[in-house]
Protein backbone atom coordinates (compact mmCIF):
# COMPACT_ATOMS: atom_id res chain seq x y z
CA UNK A 1 0.00 0.00 0.00
CA UNK A 2 1.40 3.39 -0.96
CA UNK A 3 2.32 5.80 1.83
CA UNK A 4 -0.47 8.23 0.97
CA UNK A 5 -3.07 5.43 0.92
CA UNK A 6 -2.41 4.35 4.50
CA UNK A 7 -4.90 5.36 7.16
CA UNK A 8 -3.13 7.13 10.04
CA UNK A 9 -4.36 6.09 13.48
CA UNK A 10 -3.55 7.16 17.04
CA UNK A 11 -4.01 4.61 19.83
CA UNK A 12 -3.78 6.14 23.30
CA UNK A 13 -2.81 3.57 25.90
CA UNK A 14 -1.25 1.70 22.99
CA UNK A 15 1.35 -0.15 25.09
CA UNK A 16 -1.29 -1.50 27.45
CA UNK A 17 -3.17 -4.79 27.39
CA UNK A 18 -5.87 -3.87 24.88
CA UNK A 19 -3.92 -1.16 23.09
CA UNK A 20 -1.02 -3.42 22.15
CA UNK A 21 -3.38 -5.93 20.53
CA UNK A 22 -5.16 -3.12 18.68
CA UNK A 23 -1.88 -1.63 17.40
CA UNK A 24 -0.88 -5.01 16.01
CA UNK A 25 -4.20 -5.53 14.21
CA UNK A 26 -4.14 -2.02 12.76
CA UNK A 27 -0.65 -2.57 11.36
CA UNK A 28 -1.75 -5.88 9.86
CA UNK A 29 -4.59 -3.98 8.18
CA UNK A 30 -2.11 -1.61 6.52
CA UNK A 31 -2.48 1.42 8.79
CA UNK A 32 0.15 3.79 10.09
CA UNK A 33 -0.04 3.65 13.88
CA UNK A 34 1.02 6.21 16.48
CA UNK A 35 1.12 4.44 19.83
CA UNK A 36 0.77 6.89 22.74
CA UNK A 37 1.43 5.77 26.32
CA UNK A 38 2.88 7.15 29.56
CA UNK A 39 3.71 3.62 30.83
CA UNK A 40 1.75 3.96 34.07
CA UNK A 41 0.22 0.56 33.38
CA UNK A 42 1.44 0.13 29.80
CA UNK A 43 4.45 -2.05 29.12
CA UNK A 44 6.95 -1.45 26.34
CA UNK A 45 7.48 -5.20 26.21
CA UNK A 46 3.96 -5.53 24.80
CA UNK A 47 4.92 -3.67 21.63
CA UNK A 48 8.69 -4.23 21.39
CA UNK A 49 8.20 -6.53 18.40
CA UNK A 50 6.47 -3.68 16.55
CA UNK A 51 9.31 -1.16 16.93
CA UNK A 52 11.01 -2.31 13.74
CA UNK A 53 7.92 -1.67 11.65
CA UNK A 54 8.41 1.57 9.65
CA UNK A 55 4.69 2.35 9.98
CA UNK A 56 4.70 2.16 13.78
CA UNK A 57 5.63 5.14 15.94
CA UNK A 58 5.92 5.07 19.73
CA UNK A 59 5.32 8.29 21.66
CA UNK A 60 5.70 8.70 25.42
CA UNK A 61 2.91 11.07 26.39
CA UNK A 62 0.27 11.57 29.09
CA UNK A 63 -3.19 12.25 27.64
CA UNK A 64 -4.00 14.67 30.45
CA UNK A 65 -1.88 17.07 28.36
CA UNK A 66 -2.82 18.11 24.79
CA UNK A 67 -1.50 16.04 21.91
CA UNK A 68 -0.65 17.46 18.49
CA UNK A 69 -0.53 14.94 15.64
CA UNK A 70 -2.10 14.67 12.20
CA UNK A 71 -4.13 11.48 11.85
CA UNK A 72 -7.39 10.14 10.43
CA UNK A 73 -8.68 8.17 13.42
CA UNK A 74 -8.25 8.10 17.17
CA UNK A 75 -8.81 5.18 19.54
CA UNK A 76 -8.88 6.55 23.09
CA UNK A 77 -7.95 3.62 25.36
CA UNK A 78 -5.76 5.43 27.89
CA UNK A 79 -6.76 4.78 31.51
CA UNK A 80 -5.77 2.23 34.16
CA UNK A 81 -8.49 -0.42 34.20
CA UNK A 82 -7.79 -2.60 37.22
CA UNK A 83 -8.81 -1.62 40.76
CA UNK A 84 -5.27 -1.92 42.11
CA UNK A 85 -4.02 0.66 39.63
CA UNK A 86 -6.93 3.06 39.38
CA UNK A 87 -7.43 3.19 43.16
CA UNK A 88 -3.71 3.83 43.78
CA UNK A 89 -4.07 7.40 42.49
CA UNK A 90 -7.81 8.03 42.14
CA UNK A 91 -7.46 11.73 41.31
CA UNK A 92 -5.11 10.98 38.44
CA UNK A 93 -7.45 8.21 37.26
CA UNK A 94 -10.31 10.70 37.07
CA UNK A 95 -8.08 13.21 35.28
CA UNK A 96 -7.03 10.58 32.75
CA UNK A 97 -10.65 9.81 31.89
CA UNK A 98 -11.95 13.39 31.86
CA UNK A 99 -8.97 15.52 30.78
CA UNK A 100 -7.87 12.75 28.43
CA UNK A 101 -11.29 12.73 26.76
CA UNK A 102 -11.28 16.54 26.47
CA UNK A 103 -7.80 16.55 24.92
CA UNK A 104 -8.49 13.73 22.46
CA UNK A 105 -11.84 15.23 21.47
CA UNK A 106 -10.13 18.58 20.98
CA UNK A 107 -7.61 16.88 18.72
CA UNK A 108 -10.37 15.14 16.76
CA UNK A 109 -12.23 18.44 16.36
CA UNK A 110 -9.13 20.26 15.10
CA UNK A 111 -8.16 17.66 12.49
CA UNK A 112 -11.61 16.27 11.65
CA UNK A 113 -10.80 12.74 12.82
CA UNK A 114 -13.18 9.94 13.73
CA UNK A 115 -12.72 9.00 17.39
CA UNK A 116 -13.62 6.00 19.54
CA UNK A 117 -13.91 5.99 23.32
CA UNK A 118 -13.11 2.79 25.19
CA UNK A 119 -15.77 2.99 27.89
CA UNK A 120 -16.60 0.22 30.33
CA UNK A 121 -19.32 -1.89 31.88
CA UNK A 122 -18.37 -0.13 35.12
CA UNK A 123 -20.67 2.72 34.04
CA UNK A 124 -23.49 0.38 35.11
CA UNK A 125 -22.04 0.18 38.64
CA UNK A 126 -23.64 -2.53 40.78
CA UNK A 127 -26.53 -3.03 38.36
CA UNK A 128 -30.15 -3.45 39.37
CA UNK A 129 -30.99 -4.58 35.81
CA UNK A 130 -29.73 -7.92 34.54
CA UNK A 131 -28.37 -8.43 31.93
CA UNK A 132 -27.32 -4.85 31.23
CA UNK A 133 -28.58 -3.06 28.11
CA UNK A 134 -27.18 0.17 26.75
CA UNK A 135 -30.28 2.16 27.74
CA UNK A 136 -29.79 1.29 31.44
CA UNK A 137 -28.46 4.38 33.25
CA UNK A 138 -26.60 2.43 35.91
CA UNK A 139 -26.34 2.25 39.70
CA UNK A 140 -23.03 3.86 40.66
CA UNK A 141 -21.89 5.01 44.09
CA UNK A 142 -20.41 8.48 43.36
CA UNK A 143 -18.32 8.53 46.55
CA UNK A 144 -17.13 4.91 46.64
CA UNK A 145 -13.59 3.64 46.19
CA UNK A 146 -14.33 2.55 42.61
CA UNK A 147 -16.06 5.78 41.59
CA UNK A 148 -12.89 7.47 40.31
CA UNK A 149 -12.99 4.97 37.44
CA UNK A 150 -16.77 4.52 37.11
CA UNK A 151 -17.65 8.21 37.19
CA UNK A 152 -14.62 9.17 35.11
CA UNK A 153 -15.78 6.91 32.31
CA UNK A 154 -19.37 8.14 32.63
CA UNK A 155 -18.16 11.73 32.32
CA UNK A 156 -16.03 10.80 29.30
CA UNK A 157 -19.12 9.38 27.57
CA UNK A 158 -20.99 12.63 28.30
CA UNK A 159 -18.17 14.64 26.75
CA UNK A 160 -18.13 12.45 23.64
CA UNK A 161 -21.86 12.86 23.03
CA UNK A 162 -21.75 16.60 23.74
CA UNK A 163 -18.91 17.04 21.24
CA UNK A 164 -20.99 15.14 18.69
CA UNK A 165 -24.04 17.34 19.29
CA UNK A 166 -22.14 20.63 19.55
CA UNK A 167 -19.36 20.14 16.99
CA UNK A 168 -20.62 17.36 14.71
CA UNK A 169 -17.77 14.97 15.53
CA UNK A 170 -17.99 11.38 14.32
CA UNK A 171 -17.75 9.41 17.57
CA UNK A 172 -17.99 5.76 18.59
CA UNK A 173 -18.42 4.56 22.18
CA UNK A 174 -17.78 0.94 23.17
CA UNK A 175 -18.64 -0.34 26.63
CA UNK A 176 -16.12 -3.07 27.42
CA UNK A 177 -17.02 -5.99 29.69
CA UNK A 178 -14.38 -8.10 31.48
CA UNK A 179 -11.70 -8.89 28.90
CA UNK A 180 -8.70 -11.18 29.29
CA UNK A 181 -5.81 -12.61 27.29
CA UNK A 182 -2.07 -12.28 26.64
CA UNK A 183 -0.31 -9.00 27.55
CA UNK A 184 -2.21 -8.59 30.81
CA UNK A 185 0.04 -7.59 33.70
CA UNK A 186 0.62 -10.47 36.14
CA UNK A 187 -0.04 -8.33 39.22
CA UNK A 188 -2.77 -6.00 38.03
CA UNK A 189 -5.41 -7.45 40.35
CA UNK A 190 -7.89 -8.41 37.63
CA UNK A 191 -9.53 -11.70 38.38
CA UNK A 192 -8.37 -13.81 35.42
CA UNK A 193 -4.71 -12.81 35.58
CA UNK A 194 -4.71 -13.01 39.38
CA UNK A 195 -6.18 -16.52 39.43
CA UNK A 196 -3.85 -17.83 36.70
CA UNK A 197 -0.66 -16.45 38.28
CA UNK A 198 -1.60 -17.74 41.73
CA UNK A 199 -2.47 -21.16 40.33
CA UNK A 200 0.75 -21.45 38.33
CA UNK A 201 2.69 -20.63 41.48
CA UNK A 202 0.59 -23.10 43.52
CA UNK A 203 -0.35 -20.26 45.87
CA UNK A 204 -3.80 -19.82 47.45
CA UNK A 205 -6.34 -18.47 44.94
CA UNK A 206 -8.21 -15.63 46.61
CA UNK A 207 -11.98 -15.43 46.11
CA UNK A 208 -13.83 -12.48 47.64
CA UNK A 209 -17.13 -13.10 49.37
CA UNK A 210 -18.56 -16.57 48.74
CA UNK A 211 -17.68 -16.45 45.04
CA UNK A 212 -21.29 -16.34 43.90
CA UNK A 213 -20.88 -12.94 42.23
CA UNK A 214 -20.87 -13.30 38.44
CA UNK A 215 -18.83 -11.94 35.55
CA UNK A 216 -18.83 -12.47 31.79
CA UNK A 217 -15.37 -12.94 30.28
CA UNK A 218 -14.50 -11.89 26.71
CA UNK A 219 -11.27 -12.97 25.01
CA UNK A 220 -9.19 -10.05 23.76
CA UNK A 221 -9.22 -11.05 20.06
CA UNK A 222 -13.02 -10.94 20.03
CA UNK A 223 -13.05 -7.50 21.63
CA UNK A 224 -10.52 -5.99 19.20
CA UNK A 225 -12.53 -7.36 16.29
CA UNK A 226 -15.53 -5.55 17.76
CA UNK A 227 -13.54 -2.30 17.96
CA UNK A 228 -12.58 -2.54 14.29
CA UNK A 229 -16.12 -3.29 13.11
CA UNK A 230 -17.48 -0.39 15.17
CA UNK A 231 -14.96 2.04 13.66
CA UNK A 232 -14.76 0.72 10.09
CA UNK A 233 -18.12 -0.79 9.23
CA UNK A 234 -20.83 1.23 10.97
CA UNK A 235 -22.31 4.44 9.52
CA UNK A 236 -21.25 7.78 10.98
CA UNK A 237 -24.75 8.18 12.42
CA UNK A 238 -24.24 5.15 14.68
CA UNK A 239 -22.29 6.33 17.74
CA UNK A 240 -23.29 3.77 20.34
CA UNK A 241 -22.77 3.25 23.17
CA UNK A 242 -22.60 -0.44 22.38
CA UNK A 243 -21.84 -3.31 24.75
CA UNK A 244 -18.88 -5.46 23.71
CA UNK A 245 -18.50 -8.54 25.86
CA UNK A 246 -19.26 -12.21 26.15
CA UNK A 247 -22.80 -12.87 27.46
CA UNK A 248 -21.83 -16.25 28.94
CA UNK A 249 -22.02 -15.71 32.70
CA UNK A 250 -19.83 -17.50 35.28
CA UNK A 251 -19.50 -17.18 39.03
CA UNK A 252 -16.11 -16.16 40.36
CA UNK A 253 -15.91 -19.49 42.21
CA UNK A 254 -16.51 -21.38 38.94
CA UNK A 255 -13.69 -19.42 37.31
CA UNK A 256 -11.31 -20.17 40.20
CA UNK A 257 -12.07 -23.89 40.04
CA UNK A 258 -11.69 -23.95 36.26
CA UNK A 259 -8.30 -22.17 36.34
CA UNK A 260 -6.98 -24.52 39.04
CA UNK A 261 -8.10 -27.52 37.01
CA UNK A 262 -6.68 -26.26 33.69
CA UNK A 263 -3.30 -25.35 35.19
CA UNK A 264 -3.00 -28.63 37.10
CA UNK A 265 -2.35 -26.52 40.20
CA UNK A 266 -2.10 -27.61 43.81
CA UNK A 267 -3.61 -24.27 44.90
CA UNK A 268 -6.46 -24.14 47.37
CA UNK A 269 -9.21 -21.53 47.31
CA UNK A 270 -9.10 -18.91 50.05
CA UNK A 271 -12.19 -16.79 50.82
CA UNK A 272 -11.88 -13.15 51.96
CA UNK A 273 -14.37 -10.36 52.62
CA UNK A 274 -16.03 -8.80 49.58
CA UNK A 275 -14.48 -5.39 48.68
CA UNK A 276 -16.54 -2.22 48.85
CA UNK A 277 -18.90 -1.59 45.90
CA UNK A 278 -17.94 -4.84 44.18
CA UNK A 279 -20.75 -5.57 41.66
CA UNK A 280 -22.77 -8.71 42.38
CA UNK A 281 -23.65 -9.37 38.74
CA UNK A 282 -22.20 -8.30 35.42
CA UNK A 283 -23.49 -9.65 32.10
CA UNK A 284 -23.85 -7.78 28.79
CA UNK A 285 -26.89 -7.79 26.60
CA UNK A 286 -25.23 -7.73 23.16
CA UNK A 287 -28.39 -7.53 21.06
CA UNK A 288 -27.35 -4.11 19.74
CA UNK A 289 -23.87 -5.33 18.78
CA UNK A 290 -25.37 -8.31 16.95
CA UNK A 291 -27.85 -6.12 15.10
CA UNK A 292 -25.72 -3.09 14.21
CA UNK A 293 -22.23 -4.63 14.02
CA UNK A 294 -23.00 -8.23 13.13
CA UNK A 295 -20.64 -9.03 16.01
CA UNK A 296 -20.60 -11.63 18.72
CA UNK A 297 -17.77 -13.42 20.56
CA UNK A 298 -16.32 -16.53 18.93
CA UNK A 299 -13.89 -17.71 21.64
CA UNK A 300 -15.13 -19.89 24.50
CA UNK A 301 -13.81 -19.33 28.02
CA UNK A 302 -11.89 -22.61 27.85
CA UNK A 303 -10.25 -21.70 24.51
CA UNK A 304 -9.25 -18.28 25.77
CA UNK A 305 -7.93 -19.59 29.08
CA UNK A 306 -5.68 -22.08 27.29
CA UNK A 307 -3.95 -19.22 25.42
CA UNK A 308 -3.83 -16.95 28.46
CA UNK A 309 -2.43 -19.65 30.75
CA UNK A 310 0.28 -20.43 28.20
CA UNK A 311 1.21 -16.74 28.03
CA UNK A 312 1.58 -16.45 31.81
CA UNK A 313 3.37 -19.80 32.04
CA UNK A 314 6.05 -18.56 29.63
CA UNK A 315 6.25 -15.21 31.43
CA UNK A 316 6.81 -16.83 34.83
CA UNK A 317 9.41 -19.20 33.39
CA UNK A 318 11.36 -16.19 32.11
Amino acid sequence: MARFDRKRVVVTGGAGFLGSHLCRVLLEDGCEVVCVDNYYTGNKGNIVDLLGNPYFELMRHDVTFPLYVEVDEIYNLACPASPIHYQHDPVQTLKTSVHGAINMLGLAKRIGAKIMQASTSEVYGDPEVHPQTEDYWGHVNPKGTRSCYDEGKRCAETLFFDYRRQHGLVIKVARIFNTYGPNMLPGDGRVVSNFIVKALRNEPVTVYGDGSQTRSFCYVDDLIRGFKILMDDTPDEFSGPVNLGNPMEFTILELAEKVIEMTGSRSRIEFLDLPSDDPRQRQPDISLAKRELGWQPETTLEQGLVKTIEYFRKMLEQ
